[in-house]
Order: C-alpha cells, then structure tokens, then sequence
C-alpha cells in the first residue's frame, strides 16, 4: 500500500460515524448489509450515511451491489488488511518485542485466529 492510500484510509475513519459504519460492516461479514440496516443499526440520518458511504467507498475501504431495491455494502477486507499491513510493516525495526503484544492481540481477535 501506498503512504497516500493509507492516509485517505485513515482520513475516512478518523470521525465517529465513518469509524461506526465501518465497524458495523466489518462485523456483518462479508455478505455485507443494506444501506437501511447500517442506519437502523448505528443511528445515522440517510444523507449522513450516504455521505459516509461516500468517503469510505473513495478510500476503498468499502465495496457496494445491488440487490433488487437495497443497496448493500460491506468492508472491503482486503483493503482493510493492507490498511493494517502498512501499518505494521516497519513495527519491529529488529526489536520483536515491540510488535509481541501487537500480534497477541491479533490472535485473539475471533476471525483472525
């Protein structure tokens, strides 16, 4: 990944409701949910969400399809993993303990392990 790619990433999940959204659809799985659910569920206003929509599908973070009337969107999970892969990539510069409790983490996460 790119520095500027992780920085429209980072950028679209610096604010509340983009970071909610996003975290809504990353719980939801792959299958992903309709526009109408991730509003019921994290409480937002249809053009907040469609603006949200907007920022996170522009940082790649989300994909989007339709299905007969419903929009569905879900994370898009390799983008994310690229988003933390860049993240981490330079995290132990020859100290592993400085990344140890990073990836014990990462292992107890219930869909990475």
């Amino acid at each position: 990944m790119e520095t500027n790619e992780a920085v429209a990433g980072l950028a679209a999940l610096a604010h509340e409701g983009r970071l909610a959204v996003f975290r809504e659809l990353v719980a939801a799985g792959p299958d992903g949910l309709a526009a109408g659910e991730v509003a019921r569920r994290v409480g937002i206003a249809p053009n907040t969400l469609s603006a949200t929509f907007t920022v996170l599908s522009h940082a790649g973070l989300v994909t989007r399809r339709r299905d007969g009337r419903s929009i569905i969107y879900a994370a898009a999970y390799g983008r994310m993993s690229a988003l933390l892969g860049f993240l981490m990539e330079d995290c132990c510069q020859g100290r592993p303990e400085v990344c140890t409790p990073v990836a014990r983490i990462a292992e107890r996460v219930a869909c990475c392990s």
